[in-house]
């Protein structure tokens, strides 16, 4: 974190991922002074205001002494926020959290910038378990990759990929990951009142047994396929349940499922490029 500690970081755009990310720095010890956010909702800059950055509806005036601009607009308004900054990037690493903007979108946009590294984060960040994928081409010194990972990793895990398309699939795996669980605990609740359970009852069970099974996997030497067979006994309950998911083919449409997410990723980013010409 030593270095990202020693420069200055300018959000474009306060919204809930930019909280996220400046709540993690302050945490790791970047000093409120060394971070400006530009945003233009009075609301959004009078709650920044409270944990003392610097705050301003100025794009121009945000980035002028950072050396690090984490783009954090949402994907309609890039073109028309990123326009008029074109040519003020230079000396300046660009850290990008907007989904589906391409490294070369944003390159265009901005007159030309090589120093640009594409994130695709998640949710989870803001309460510090974010699961994040980067990417950067050849272009991009170590040094840079070094400090925009110190960025990221003050709000979870950090993951590097080999290629910009394979942003798309961790859009479909990580980005929008969140919701695939959520759903299943939709599920589970509800089975759970099905089955006589009071909604409170149900819900505490289901949401402590996703902690308590995440955590499992994250800490086990044994593989998610692993730990779901030292659960299932046969001819038991588990085994039971899991049946029924094999004869949906729950695993299958799964795949399928997050195949759909990568190729409506890919379409996002085409129609993003298209639009920012």
């Amino acid at each position: 974190m030593s270095t990202a500690l020693n420069c200055n970081i300018c959000f474009i755009g306060g919204g809930n991922m930019a909280q996220a990310l400046i709540g993690g720095l302050l945490s790791r010890g970047l000093p409120a002074t060394r971070i400006t956010v530009s945003d233009p909702v009075e609301k959004v800059r009078q709650l920044l205001q409270e944990k003392d950055l610097h705050v301003t509806d100025n794009n121009v005036e945000a980035i002028q002494d950072a050396d690090v601009v984490v783009l954090a607009v949402k994907p309609q308004v890039l073109a028309s926020v990123l326009k008029p900054l074109a040519g003020l990037f230079a000396g300046k690493l660009i850290v990008s959290i907007v989904a589906g903007a391409e490294i070369s979108t944003i390159s265009k946009l901005v007159g030309g910038a090589e120093r640009i590294v594409r994130v695709m984060p998640n949710t989870p960040a803001l309460v510090q378990t974010g699961a994040h994928g980067l990417y950067a081409a050849e272009a991009v010194s170590a040094k840079d990759r070094e400090l925009a990972g110190q960025i990221l990793a003050a709000t979870g895990l950090t993951i590097w990929v080999s290629s910009e398309a394979q942003i798309d699939a961790v859009t479909a795996v990580s980005g929008s990951g969140p919701a695939y669980f959520f759903y299943m605990m939709e599920s589970m609740i509800r089975a759970g009142k099905n089955l006589g359970l009071d909604e409170k009852t149900a819900t505490a069970l289901t949401l402590q047994t996703a902690l308590g099974a995440a955590q499992m996997a994250i800490t086990s030497a044994n593989t998610p396929a692993e730990l779901r067979k030292n659960v299932t006994s046969p001819n038991g309950t588990t085994q039971a349940a899991l049946e029924v998911f094999d004869r949906a083919q729950i695993s299958q449409n799964i795949q399928t499922a997050l195949a759909a997410a990568q190729k409506r990723s890919q379409e996002l980013a085409q129609e993003l490029s298209d639009n920012s010409k």
